[in-house]
């Protein structure tokens, strides 16, 4: 009886401390109701219950908001969610457009220095100039090692119509001056650069496909062909990341024949579907290179995929990102969105323009950069590891590899002089940069004489001292004179001072011409240009 009584009791204590312990992690949370919370939606269930029963007050709006990412997180590395507060500020650059003052400016020395005054924009017009120094925003001090790019940008874009005061420190006056500007529209041109290369061959620099991309390109191409007496092109979509599929097809469809695919997408709720050059186009017997490198992606190359898959021009450059994913942006209630992968994009050919990925891959996707970097892949072409079970040919039967990006057909190493450590140190530091502005703040009254860039060029290189200044101000940023890598770097270096000053008086219109002059992928593309060759067979060289 004894030991029945002591098994009736240990049971009875565990049976308390069950229940106690099952009370605490229950209590008020029986399973049947949970089912009708909100019927097959957990997320929603999970949020409701935390909302009317968590321990403290929480704010789920932040949890949806955290939740979100890390949802799309175990898709595909392109589906993101964009915060409705930023969504203006990704879609503006896409668009063509944003409401501001007009100004381009660099943050130095903890303060916001103006470096271009776009013509006919707000802050032209009531005044302002290249050299300025803001340094109040609507009467406050706004100087100090905390601005950044972010918040100068915050502070001086609005509505368009609203009104910024401005502070202003000026060399010429010694006391502050200022401005009211009333925000517009200032735009945001994609189509970099457009200027002569070399005698008939003119040279188009794209940023980005943007909703205004396809007009500025045409008016380049017009202003080329026409005023520059242009019959070749080489078109440059190095480092451009992409944008509107619409825009990379309406620009390739003018060098390309009627019924010639220029790309086609495919996914689960998407079905086949192509699209094909109308015969309308105006360069179809204008001989074109595109050059690439590893950061052009998507649209571009969508844009490169076609004229090399139809033979209709050279890739010249280094193997493109490899995203070929689809993303269709659908705008949320609260003014956020998500972006979310529904198709694959595929050249003529049937090449998937997409490196591989797993699903919810996340730092290993965006390491493969750096992996082809360790591998050598950006100096040796040999280093280059095409995947022999994904050969694709192309209209006139030249192979062509899938496997993630475009491959090139002439491919061109990175410019190792330019990562030589004393140069790279100028670079990482931003000394070239720094000086340039400096040293065209002390002879803006000089500058002002000169009224072309290559005038300007010209004076710079007949200065026999302006190399030793920039030397000498680096080291005193801490930039320890190295003589034999000065000297190996000098050509670079100087190219680069030459290019940002003329910048810094002239805008890019000047800048590209000079600063792209040593660059040895366009040099490449204008030698294929001149040699008469007809490569790809049936391409007009």
């Amino acid at each position: 009886m004894k030991n029945n009584s002591s098994l009736r009791i240990l049971f009875l204590l565990i049976g308390i401390i069950f229940g106690v312990i099952l009370g605490a992690n229950w209590y008020r949370l029986p399973v049947g109701k949970l089912k009708n919370v909100f019927p097959g939606d957990k997320i929603n269930s999970i949020l409701y219950l935390i909302d009317k029963q968590y321990v403290d007050t929480v704010d789920t709006k932040n949890l949806v908001e955290t939740a979100i990412p890390e949802i799309l997180k175990g898709l595909d590395p392109h589906s993101v969610y964009i915060p409705a507060e930023y969504f203006q500020d990704v879609s503006n650059e896409l668009e063509g457009h944003f409401s501001g003052i007009g100004v381009q400016f660099t943050i130095q020395n903890d303060t916001i220095n103006v470096v271009s005054v776009i013509g006919g924009g707000p802050s032209e017009k009531v005044g302002i100039q290249t050299g300025d120094r803001i340094v109040e925003v609507n009467d406050t001090v706004f100087v100090g090692s905390e601005i950044t790019n972010e918040k100068v940008m915050r502070k001086l874009r609005g509505p368009k119509k609203s009104i910024v005061k401005v502070g202003i420190k000026r060399n010429s006056s010694e006391k502050l001056l200022t401005f009211e500007i009333t925000r517009d529209d200032i735009p945001v041109n994609s189509v970099e650069a457009a200027y002569p290369v070399s005698e008939g061959i003119g040279y188009i620099r794209i940023r980005q496909f943007g909703r205004t991309t396809y007009q500025e390109f045409m008016e380049a191409i017009i202003r080329l062909s026409q005023k520059e007496k242009c019959n070749k092109l080489i078109i440059d979509l190095r480092e451009n990341s992409g944008g509107y599929l619409e825009t990379a097809i309406a620009m390739v469809n003018e060098f390309l024949s009627s019924g010639e695919t220029i790309v086609y997408t495919q996914g689960k709720a998407y079905k086949k579907e192509g699209v094909s050059a109308d015969g309308f186009g105006s360069c179809q017997k204008m001989p074109v290179i595109v050059l690439t490198d590893e950061f052009s992606a998507s649209a571009s190359e969508i844009f490169a995929g076609a004229i090399q898959d139809n033979d209709r021009g050279l890739i010249i450059g280094r193997r493109t990102f490899g995203k070929g994913l689809v993303q269709q942006q659908i705008e949320l209630a609260d003014g956020s969105a998500i972006r979310l992968t529904v198709a694959r994009y595929y050249t003529p050919s049937g090449r998937s323009i997409q490196k591989p990925y797993e699903n919810g891959s996340g730092n290993s996707y965006e390491m493969d950069i750096i992996n082809r970097y360790k591998n050598g892949e950006f100096d040796s072409q040999d280093s280059i590891k095409l995947d022999q079970s994904l050969i694709y040919t192309t209209r006139l039967g030249r192979t062509v590899y899938g496997g993630g990006g475009i491959m090139p057909d002439i491919f061109v190493p990175r410019d190792t002089i330019g990562y030589m450590s004393y140069f790279h140190s100028l670079i990482n530091e931003g000394i070239i940069y720094q000086f340039a502005f400096q040293y065209t703040d002390k002879h803006r009254e000089t500058f002002s004489k000169i009224k072309d860039y290559k005038k300007l060029l010209s004076y710079l290189e007949r200065n026999p001292y302006l190399f030793e200044e920039l030397i000498s101000f680096a080291e005193k940023k801490g930039i320890k004179r190295r003589p034999v890598l000065i000297n190996t770097s000098e050509a670079i270096i100087k190219n680069q001072l030459y290019a940002y000053i003329i910048r810094n008086q002239f805008g890019d219109e000047g800048f590209y011409p000079v600063f792209l002059r040593r660059d040895k992928t366009i040099a490449r593309a204008i030698e294929e240009m001149n040699s008469g060759e007809d490569f790809p067979p049936g391409a007009p060289f």
